[in-house]
């Protein structure tokens, strides 16, 4: 097992949820401190708050990957008998570093709203905001009939050929390659200097374009010739989309007993409801954190009760005026990520033979009491 620095976790999480996801503006990546260092201890945390900094410093950790950007408006100075200045010292002087996840987490697949969408049971889950779409190419690649069979699976098992929820899709046709190797050549098949003739295959597939250098490195190195004959064009197929929230089927139940699977679904003692607590309700739209300026999406999609935090007085009015139920959980539900990630990134950091301890915060963050 090997001994990470930040920069090889950092890599890791960023094939999961890569920056480019998130939303114009926001403030990710590494905020504090330096990614150069070993790191034994990983600490995930929604907030980075003085008591989570003093939880980091207690466990010996390294790294502390954060949902919330502790940085999110300019600094025009660092003043260290203020709290985020003492803050920021803190982390300096303990050589902890800091790297914010914030909406590019939000629209990971697998990330923050798949997690809250999975608690709450949704099924047949779709995006409710689309924000990116993933591009898509056509690989077509010529290999002889004795190796097609196997270049087909490396293609499908390093994620060529995924449509919907099909794996390793592909098309072939057969025909008849010819070549002749020049001179300071090691053919697979012929002689330098001598037109050569194969039964070959002509394989099509579809690629990510996140994936296309992955795939056609994995094809090089499965083919059996010296010189692998490909190409590689632009599709306008629609790809893969993600984005903002989830929307999906649920159980039928009234408004009010969903309002309690919410409770107990995402861990919280009270929850705030727009509507009538009898209403039938079939389908669900959640968006973790603010979501008030996409209740009218969660309209469209058709959903019954929209799930979101920090709803305001009037976008409550608007959205009962126009039918739609509410509940309002808090926007400290994305807690679900400090567990959610942690599972996600020790199973990336033992598939890569990685030696590192990593764990959620145990600190409640919610500024928030009932009585």
């Amino acid at each position: 097992m090997k001994k990470p620095n930040g920069h090889e976790i950092i890599q890791l999480f960023e094939k999961f949820s890569p920056k480019s996801l998130a939303m114009e503006g926001d403030k990710i990546g590494l905020q504090i401190g330096r990614l150069n260092q070993k790191v034994k201890r990983v600490m995930i945390a929604l907030d980075v708050l003085e008591n989570v900094i003093d939880e980091a410093i207690e466990k010996d950790v390294q790294l502390i990957i954060a949902h919330h950007p502790p940085i999110f408006r300019p600094l025009k100075n660092i003043i260290t008998d203020t709290v985020q200045g003492r803050m920021i010292e803190k982390l300096i002087k303990h050589d902890i570093a800091v790297y914010a996840a914030h909406t590019n987490l939000d629209v990971a697949k697998g990330g923050v709203n798949d997690l809250l969408a999975d608690s709450l049971g949704l099924k047949e889950v779709e995006v409710l905001v689309p924000t990116f779409e993933t591009g898509l190419k056509k690989l077509v690649v010529f290999v002889p009939e004795t190796h097609a069979d196997e270049l087909r699976r490396v293609l499908g098992d390093v994620g060529a050929g995924y449509i919907g929820n099909y794996s390793h899709c592909s098309f072939s046709t057969s025909g008849t390659g010819r070549f002749m190797p020049g001179e300071n050549t090691n053919p697979y098949i012929g002689s330098a200097g001598k037109i050569e003739a194969v039964d070959e295959v002509r394989i099509e597939t579809i690629v990510p374009d996140k994936l296309l250098k992955k795939v056609i490195s994995a094809m090089i190195k499965a083919h059996p010739y010296e010189e692998v004959a490909y190409d590689v064009y632009p599709l306008e197929n629609k790809g893969e989309v993600l984005g903002l929230g989830r929307v999906g089927k649920i159980d039928e139940m009234t408004l009010g007993e969903f309002a309690e699977k919410v409770k107990t679904a995402l861990d919280v003692n009270h929850v705030r409801v727009v509507g009538d607590l009898n209403t039938k309700v079939t389908k669900a739209a959640v968006l973790g954190g603010d979501g008030n300026k996409y209740w009218q999406h969660a309209k469209f999609k058709g959903a019954d009760v929209y799930v979101t935090g920090d709803i305001y007085y009037h976008t409550a009015h608007d959205a009962m005026m126009e039918g739609l139920n509410m509940i309002d959980p808090g926007h400290n539900v994305e807690k679900i990520m400090k567990k959610g990630l942690t599972n996600i990134l020790l199973k990336l950091c033992d598939e890569a033979g990685y030696e590192v301890e990593i764990f959620p915060s145990e600190i409640n963050t919610d500024p928030f009491q009932f009585k």
